[in-house]
C-alpha cells in the first residue's frame, strides 16, 4: 500500500507547492509599496474627489503642526498613525473631521502619508510652567504609587521617542493636545486604548497638565 500511496502523495506534494508558489507571486503583485512622493502630495493637496482635506492645514508643514490642539505628526511611528487612522474610521475615536477625512483614505494612501512623515523630522517642544515641571518629571519617570499610575517612561521611552509598533512617540508634542487626550480617555469620550482609560482615569486635571507640560520638553 505505501508503494502505491507514495508517488501519489509526493505528486500531491509538489503540486500544492506549485499553487502556494503561485498564490505567493498574485500576493507579491498585490503588494504596493509606500510611495513618500504620493504621500507628500496627498498630505500638502488632499483629494476633494474623495473628501480627504490636506492634512497640513491642521497639521502643519512637514507634520509640525503649529496649532496646539492639533498633534505634531512628523516622525511618529508609522504603525500607531495607522492604527488611529483606523479606529477614526469607527466607533473607538470619534472625531467629525478626522472621521470623515479617514473614511475616505484607501489603505495605499494611509501607507502612503506614513512614509512621508517617517521622513520628517519633528520640531522641538519646550515645559512653559515651571511651577509644575517637577510633578510632571516625577510622574513621567516614577508614575504615582498610591494611585496606581505606572511611569510614562516604561512604555513611551525615558526620553518620550516611544517605541515602535507599540507605544506613540510623545516628546515635543503640543501640552494642550496632549493634555486633551488624556481627559478624552479619561472621561471615555476616546476609547481606543484600554490601558490609557485606566491610568488617566486615576489621574487629576492638575498631574494631567503637569505631565503634559513635562512631555513637551522632551527631545
Amino acid at each position: 500500500m505505501n508503494r502505491v500511496c507514495s508517488p501519489i502523495v509526493k505528486s500531491l506534494f509538489v503540486a500544492l507547492l506549485a499553487i502556494a508558489s503561485i498564490a505567493n507571486a498574485s500576493e507579491d503583485k498585490k503588494a504596493v509599496k509606500a510611495d513618500p512622493a504620493k504621500g507628500e502630495a496627498l498630505y500638502n493637496t488632499g483629494d476633494a474627489t474623495r473628501n480627504v482635506t490636506a492634512c497640513i492645514a491642521c497639521h502643519g508643514a512637514a507634520g509640525n503642526s503649529t496649532i496646539s490642539q492639533n498633534p505634531k505628526l512628523a516622525g511618529q511611528h508609522g504603525a500607531y498613525i495607522h492604527k488611529q487612522l483606523v479606529d477614526f474610521k469607527g466607533p473607538t475615536r470619534n472625531n467629525a473631521i478626522m472621521t470623515s477625512i479617514a473614511k475616505g483614505m484607501t489603505e495605499d494612501d494611509i501607507q502612503n502619508v506614513i512614509a512621508y512623515l517617517a521622513k520628517q523630522k519633528p520640531s522641538p517642544g519646550a515645559a512653559k510652567n515651571k511651577d509644575t515641571v517637577e510633578l510632571g518629571k516625577k510622574i513621567y519617570r516614577g508614575g504615582i504609587a498610591e494611585k496606581s499610575v505606572p511611569a510614562c517612561a516604561a512604555c513611551h521611552s525615558a526620553n518620550g521617542v516611544g517605541i515602535p509598533a507599540q507605544y506613540p512617540r510623545l516628546a515635543g508634542q503640543h501640552q494642550d493636545y496632549t493634555a486633551a487626550q488624556l481627559i478624552a480617555f479619561r472621561t471615555g469620550a476616546r476609547k481606543n486604548s484600554e490601558p490609557m482609560t485606566t491610568i488617566a482615569k486615576r489621574m487629576s486635571d492638575e498631574e494631567i497638565q503637569a505631565v503634559s507640560d513635562y512631555v513637551a520638553g522632551l527631545k
